[in-house]
């Protein structure tokens, strides 16, 4: 069975640090690129972070390059991202997915986590 399990989520405050993993299994990990997603109440799905499967390339939204760190553990068949100088506005449910490609829709990819909550008060 395959299975994306993110965990990490929670409060935070303003200009604080979140690391987020995602745990997976039932599938070949490094063979995949691992992209996580956002969506907040009312917003559409936006796309934040993704590896390529061989990690020679990372991505990221506009709103977090600089303060948002992908990174991924191929033994632990694990992904994590890192999020620095948090905001108000990176509260939002995340969502991790993989998929041999990194795609900027979240449909996209061939399989998708439940999602955790992060939540970053002012």
């Amino acid at each position: 069975e395959v299975q994306l399990v993110e965990s990490g989520g929670g409060l935070v405050q303003a200009g604080g640090s979140l690391t987020l993993s995602c745990a997976a299994s039932g599938f070949a990990f490094g063979d995949y690129a691992i992209g996580w997603f956002r969506q907040a109440p009312g917003k559409p799905r936006e796309g934040v972070a993704c590896i390529t499967n061989r990690e020679e390339s990372t991505y990221y939204g506009d709103s977090v390059k600089g303060r948002f760190t992908i990174f991924s553990d191929k033994f632990a068949n694990a992904n994590y991202l890192r999020m620095n100088k948090m905001k108000p506005e990176d509260t939002a449910i995340y969502y991790c997915a993989a998929d041999p490609v990194c795609w900027v829709d979240s449909n996209d990819y061939t399989y998708q986590g439940q999602g955790t909550q992060v939540t970053v008060s002012s």
